[in-house]
């Protein structure tokens, strides 16, 4: 008998139904709850849009919808008092409203709530069961430090009393001035980091705000000291506790025990030339099961740290702390001691290791039949270079890998044929952006900047990865286990309604109420591939997506196309795998060291933490990388490259080198032949007179004016011989940009 579609909710029941799910209240969770089909999704959005025009419904997180007047699930609270059973009592630190705040409590039992008064922290909301008083009661994710007074910059002394610091960061340009009886120790040229001083008087340099040194890190020159800077600058720790590494030392070489043996199995870690920890290790054969012709079936076996790092113990806390390893050119922060990341948790070849490992099979299709998960211990029949697995089923097999042909590489490139008309099916976003790899000589400098190569071993151990990582979010999800979500969510509608615009306004067309799937974009590009446009759409489009996050909500991963994603392959370096693994191992009673209670509990605090922990490294190699090709563009001044613009803004122009892929600026002051106005809409500089026009994506050949090894900064001239042949006129334009006034004599 065919079911009855639910009744169509007013709104009254969906206000009852976000206050019911607070956090995980969206447009696609209510669709579910009241089984909203077809056309009525198009009524429900109405409403909802209806809802938060009237004031009725605050969309303060993305996708996520509260009550209006209700504190959202997530947000920043100051401390403001305790009440008189000890507990701490807190208030929203921005409330619009005109009515007084909910009052939000934070228990005095809770270990986590280390504030006092005036403190700020990032906490988790839940409403109170009592009807007294207070609405909320807190948990905190983390403790918000005020506004950093600590600088990192670079000393230099004018004379025997006074110095001043350069800020690293190019974005400071203050000046910081130090007192003879505060540069504890520095010299001149000296890496210090300083903190700032409250002036008490006047003085000479009354632009300087006064400081004093902390801490002393050596000469600028020092080629570590470009990696330094960011890791200092972001708070990344590089030292362990001496109870975190004692910890760690008295881990024991692994036994087989209970555990499945798969030492016979040929398995082999594929990974870069460099890598110093493998996390992962495959296998593949053709399936032998005669029901599944031309099927295959792969082995992904990924190291077991849940087993080296209990829950609660200082490795534990340490492991979240960090949140993941952070990779610079010249060094790695790791995320585990390094007795395990490059130890024993480290798959070595030749070397008994304990894994985690999934078995799984695909038909001829590529369609995923079935998974198994099983702890195992493993021995590595090869340790590869992604170039020697490559040239081997090249045909041009390396003497370790020459053995290995018909037993493994080959059969492992067969299944990746059988896995990629998989992925081509569910088509996943497909963004050619570029790499940029440096390389370093032996005293630690730049010696070359090449582009990273994509071959299709990176693709087959990609996607050997990508279906270990759904099948164990789904495994989790079959098993009704708290599970760490990789989310990607789709693109935002003020996005998508800025990509539509702009693609008309270069006379394409992008529908507007479309269903969003990672293939539009896919068909966007390569519809623009060769055309003067192609550069230009690939940087919106790219700019379009959202930044992949940690969640216990299951939200999808649009980029890859996926409904369910989790990441599993990779426990070293990063700990949502770790509590990966250990649901995996309470789900499936694979041992005592699964997922705590603890662990179950704090799982959105956990996402928030690690997201962030995980920004601050992206920020960290980001930046270290400005820094390392600034240093090495410092002996090009005045030479010319080619390159492209990334960037439009009414200053000017952020130019991406084709070759080194150093990214600069060119100010508007530096484009004399004309006056420039700027076109936001269609992310364009245009001369007032002579029409020449400079737009997002655009080729341009530019001259190196300026390199700052220390912030990373990079200036550039445009040289355009038609803008150079003309001479600086007046601007017509009561908007445009003029001349600086000149002094009057």
């Amino acid at each position: 008998m065919k079911k009855k579609n639910a009744p169509f909710p007013d709104e009254r029941q969906i206000l009852e139904f976000i206050r019911e799910n607070p956090g995980r209240a969206s447009k696609r969770e209510i669709t579910r709850a009241f089984q909203i089909k077809g056309e009525d999704k198009i009524k429900l959005k109405k409403m909802l849009r209806k809802m938060t025009l009237d004031g009725n419904l605050e969309k303060p997180h993305k996708s996520r919808l509260h009550v209006s007047g209700d504190l959202p699930p997530v947000l920043v609270i100051e401390i403001d008092g305790i009440d008189r059973f000890g507990d701490l009592t807190a208030k929203p630190q921005n409330w619009d409203h005109p009515n007084d705040p909910p009052k939000i409590l934070m228990f005095a039992h809770d270990k986590r709530n280390k504030l006092s008064i005036g403190d700020k922290a990032l906490v988790r909301l839940t409403a109170n069961q009592d009807k007294g008083e207070v609405g909320y009661v807190a948990k905190v994710i983390r403790k918000l430090e005020e506004k950093s007074s600590q600088v990192m910059g670079v000393f230099h002394s004018d004379d025997e009393h006074i110095a001043f610091v350069n800020p690293t960061d190019k974005k400071d340009r203050n000046k910081y001035l130090i007192a003879k009886s505060d540069w504890n120790g520095a010299k001149d040229g000296t890496l210090v980091l300083i903190s700032m001083k409250s002036a008490r008087r006047k003085s000479r340099h009354a632009k300087a705000q006064p400081a004093k040194v902390l801490k002393c890190f050596g000469s600028v020159n020092d080629p570590k000291s470009i990696s330094l800077i960011a890791i200092v600058s972001q708070g990344i720790a590089t030292e362990f506790p001496d109870d975190v590494v004692s910890e760690a030392e008295k881990s024991v070489i692994p036994k087989l025990g209970k555990r499945v043996d798969l030492r016979k199995t040929p398995l082999i870690t594929v990974d870069p030339s460099d890598a110093r920890d493998h996390d992962d290790a495959i296998w593949a054969e053709m399936d032998t099961d005669p029901k599944n012709p031309g099927g295959c079936h792969i082995i992904v076996a990924i190291a077991d740290v849940a087993h080296y790092v209990p829950p609660a113990s200082a490795l534990d806390k340490e492991a979240i702390k960090r949140g993941n390893s952070t990779y610079f050119p010249d060094r790695v922060v790791p995320m585990l001691p390094e007795s395990l990341s490059n130890g024993l948790c480290s798959l070595h070849e030749g070397e008994d290791r304990y894994t985690m490992a999934v078995h799984i099979w695909f038909d001829s299709r590529g369609k995923k039949l079935r998974h198994k998960f099983v702890r195992a211990m493993m021995n590595s029949h090869a340790s590869l270079s992604y170039e020697e697995f490559q040239n081997a089923q090249d045909g041009k097999p390396s003497k370790r890998a020459a053995p290995l042909m018909k037993c493994v590489i080959s059969p492992l490139y067969q299944a990746f044929d059988i896995l990629t008309k998989g992925r081509n099916h569910r088509e996943p976003l497909e963004l050619n952006v570029p790499e940029k790899k440096i390389i370093l000589n032996d005293k630690g400098e730049v010696s070359s900047i090449q582009n990273r190569v994509s071959l299709p071993a990176h693709k087959l151990v990609e996607e050997f990865m990508i279906q270990a990582n759904v099948a164990a979010a789904e495994e989790l999800e079959r098993k009704q286990t708290p599970c760490l979500y990789r989310i990607h969510e789709q693109p935002s509608y003020d996005k998508l309604e800025t990509l539509r615009q702009f693609m008309e306004s270069l006379d394409y067309r992008f529908a507007k109420g479309q269903v969003i799937k990672p293939k539009i974009f896919n068909n966007l590009m390569s519809n623009v591939v060769g055309t003067a446009h192609e550069n230009v759409i690939g940087t919106i489009v790219l700019r379009t997506q959202m930044q992949a996050k940690y969640s216990p909500d299951n939200h999808g991963h649009f980029g890859l196309s996926l409904t369910k994603y989790a990441h599993f392959t990779s426990p070293i370096r990063r700990y949502a795998d770790v509590l990966v693994h250990r649901g995996l191992i309470k789900a499936l009673k694979l041992g005592d060291d699964g997922l705590s209670k603890y662990d179950a509990e704090t799982l959105f605090e956990t996402a928030e933490h690690i997201s962030t922990t995980e920004r601050n490294s992206m920020i960290a190699e980001r930046n270290s990388t400005e820094r390392y090709i600034a240093h090495y563009m410092s002996t090009k001044i005045d030479e010319e490259f080619e390159g492209k613009i990334n960037g439009v803004v009414r200053a000017g122009l952020f130019i991406t080198l084709t070759e080194t892929g150093g990214e600069g600026f060119v100010p508007v002051s530096s484009l004399i032949g004309d006056y420039f106005h700027h076109d936001k809409d269609h992310q364009l500089l245009k001369g007032e007179h002579s029409g020449i026009t400079f737009q997002l994506g655009d080729s341009v050949t530019v001259k190196l004016r300026e390199a700052n090894p220390i912030s990373g900064g990079l200036i550039f001239q445009v040289i355009d011989e038609k803008l150079m042949a003309r001479k600086p006129r007046k601007s017509s334009g009561k908007n445009s940009r003029r001349p600086r006034n000149r002094k009057r004599k």
